[in-house]
């Protein structure tokens, strides 16, 4: 006899005890749910063009022997999810079509079709992709807030070039952060196999909703250890909107600086439990948090419709907060329960603490710098604040000054300086333009 234990999932477990009785006609299976949803993810090769700037000297040219100025050019491949079929939008993570100069799209119909940028988020790691609608399959949002630890969940993309592989697994964890990977993170855990390939794919429910994009895994040994992350549904589709609307992100400022209060003696210390919020540490001067009435030792615990009670859950909503927003805020004041409402303008563009990206930029506050005025600077990161006593001003560093390269690689936004000073342990080289001239700044 074989007996078959049902889960609530439909999944199956079986033990067995003799081979006399035959299973069912028809098990429990995936098979016409993936059916659905297996066409609206897709695969996405790049070529990038790139140079040496070695080679640039004509000198090194000939003694090398190097064709095409020292021109080469590069090829990935990655995952992506048709979210739009009527418009053609497809959705991947930013480092899978970053610095593209031809994006191809490949579909389960074996059709190939040329992709367009629309826009990119690096801090969040998403970007928007546009194809020609014609016969596209889309996959349906799900509420990635309404995921607990333990629903099962199925990972679809195309690892090592496998079009179409499919792995399932469990949420392992929900509101990972800390981790590094990108500017704001909330990321869900789950162990079903993600592999390179799989970035920018997608994680779906039972059901074939879309619950996170696939972005990353935790390998020490190089390959899949059962610890993956994905980025939620939800943020996604913030994001997702943004980029659409305005090829960009207009994400708000708020002024305010937090901490964690898992320190049960700091917790005691403001009558709270320890997983009853955050902290407020700091308000800025003139901020919308200022403006709102919020003060240091407030402890945050919603912001909009989420509860905060780690500071993943703070950042999380920090990330979907946009220009033009207006945020609620509830929070504990000596005991009492008050709400806020925070208004983001035009001026409140995004800003963080150098702390954030390197512990050697403390003291300085940082923000994503266009400048259409000036054809010397088209991009880079603005020097916003500098504290008189930190380290950043005794190297030279000032307000004002614009990063647009941080050892020896170009900066055109906040990601772009996090992965440039993860190059040196010992060093970061700045390069800055202040007052119509480029310098350098070295910080140790």
């Amino acid at each position: 006899m074989v007996r078959i234990l049902k889960l609530a999932s439909g999944l199956l477990l079986l033990a067995a005890a003799s081979t006399h009785s035959a299973l069912p006609a028809e098990l429990p299976t995936l098979a016409p749910m993936l059916e659905r949803v297996n066409p609206a993810v897709v695969n996405i090769a790049t070529s990038t063009t790139l140079r040496n700037p070695l080679f640039e000297d004509p000198f090194f040219r000939r003694f090398f022997n190097v064709p095409g100025g020292g021109r080469y050019r590069t090829r990935s491949a990655g995952s992506g999810v048709v979210v739009d079929a009527a418009r053609g939008y497809i959705v991947t993570n930013n480092h899978v079509v970053e610095r593209a100069d031809e994006i191809s799209v490949k579909l389960s119909d074996g059709r190939e079709l040329s992709a367009k940028m629309i826009g990119s988020d690096p801090q969040v790691d998403l970007a928007v992709v546009q194809v020609d609608p014609d016969a596209l399959s889309q996959i349906e949002f799900g509420d990635s807030d309404a995921l607990r630890v333990g629903d099962f969940v199925v990972a679809i993309g195309n690892p090592f070039g496998l079009n179409q592989t499919v792995t399932s697994g469990i949420v392992s964890a929900l509101g990972r952060s800390g981790l590094g990977i990108e500017g704001y993170e909330d990321f869900i855990q789950t162990d079903a196999s993600i592999n390179p390939g799989n970035s920018g794919g997608a994680l779906v429910d039972l059901a074939g909703n879309l619950v996170g994009i696939n972005t990353a895994i935790f390998a020490p040994s190089g390959g899949n250890v059962g610890i993956g992350f994905a980025i939620p549904s939800n943020m996604v589709r913030a994001v997702m909107d943004q980029l659409i609307a305005h090829g960009g992100v207009k994400r708000g400022y708020l002024g305010l600086a937090v901490q964690s209060l898992e320190d049960p003696r700091l917790a005691e210390a403001f009558g709270v439990d320890r997983l009853d919020g955050v902290l407020v540490v700091e308000v800025d001067p003139d901020s919308p948090a200022e403006t709102a009435g919020i003060e240091p030792g407030d402890v945050i615990t919603r912001v909009q419709d989420r509860e905060v009670r780690r500071i993943g859950d703070y950042h999380s909503q920090a990330a979907i907060i946009f220009v033009g927003d207006e945020v609620d805020i509830e929070l504990l004041r000596n005991g009492r329960r008050r709400t806020f409402e925070l208004q983001v303008d035009d001026d409140d563009q995004e800003r963080i603490r150098g702390a954030q990206i390197d512990q050697r930029l403390t003291g300085t506050e940082l923000q994503n710098f266009r400048n259409q005025e000036d054809d010397a600077v088209g991009a880079g990161v603005l020097v916003t604040e500098v504290e008189d006593d930190s380290p950043t001003a005794q190297y030279g560093l000032r307000p004002g000054d614009v990063i647009v390269a941080a050892n020896r690689r170009s900066v055109r936004n906040l990601a772009d300086l996090r992965d440039a000073v993860r190059l040196n342990s010992r060093q970061i080289l700045l390069r800055i333009y202040r007052s119509g001239r480029f310098g350098y700044v070295p910080i140790r």
